[in-house]
C-alpha cells in the first residue's frame, strides 16, 4: 500500500491524479483535523493510536501498512504546510517513545516492521535556495527518525509543473 498525504486543492489534486489511485490511501485536508496536543497519549494511554478520535487518529497504523509514503506540500519557510505538518505530528504513534542509537544519533525505536520509501514534493512560486536546503534537511531528519528511506525530494514552482513531472 502507498500513503499519499497532501495539501492540494481538490481541483489541483484531480489534475495531477486524474485516475483512481489503486492501492493508495489518500490523506487530504477536509477541514476537520484536530491539532496534536502533545499529550503523548498515543504512546502511553492508547499505544499506537491518537487519543483524539477524529479521522486522523489512526495515522500511525496507516504508516505501518505502507511501503511508500508520498508527501505533497506547499513549501512554507523551508518546512511543510500547516496541514501536512499536523498530519505528521498526529503520526508519532508510528514509533515508540523509547530510544535507540541509529547512525550514531539517538532516535525513536520502531514500533512496526514495515520498511518504506518516502517521496516528497514541495511546491511554491518563489522557493529560495535556503528554503530548499532547510526542506531537504528536515525531510532527511524525519526519515531517520521514522527509519525510512528517502527516494526523492522534488521542488516545483507550480502545480502544472508537478502535473508534468509526477505522472
Amino acid at each position: 500500500m502507498k500513503l499519499l498525504i497532501h495539501d492540494l486543492e481538490s481541483k489541483d489534486f484531480k489534475k495531477i491524479f486524474p485516475n483512481q489511485l489503486d492501492d493508495t490511501m489518500v490523506i487530504s485536508d477536509d477541514g476537520t483535523i484536530h491539532h496534536c496536543i502533545g499529550c503523548f497519549g498515543c504512546w502511553i494511554k492508547t499505544p499506537a493510536a491518537c487519543v483524539i478520535r477524529d479521522k486522523y487518529g489512526d495515522m500511525g497504523e496507516y504508516w505501518s501498512k505502507c511501503q511508500e509514503v508520498i508527501l505533497i506540500s506547499k513549501c512554507c519557510y523551508g518546512g511543510f504546510s500547516p496541514f501536512v505538518k499536523n498530519v505528521l505530528d498526529r503520526s508519532i504513534s508510528y514509533i515508540h517513545p523509547y530510544f535507540v542509537i541509529r547512525n550514531g544519533e539517538m532516535h525513536h525505536r520502531r514500533r512496526y516492521k514495515n520498511r518504506m520509501d518516502m517521496r516528497v514534493w514541495f511546491y511554491g512560486e518563489n522557493i529560495t535556495k535556503k528554503e530548499k536546503q532547510t526542506s531537504e534537511k528536515l525531510v532527511k531528519a524525519n526519515s531517520i527518525n521514522l527509519d525510512c528511506h528517502v527516494s526523492s525530494i522534488s521542488f516545483v514552482n507550480s502545480i502544472e509543473k508537478m502535473e508534468d513531472e509526477i505522472l
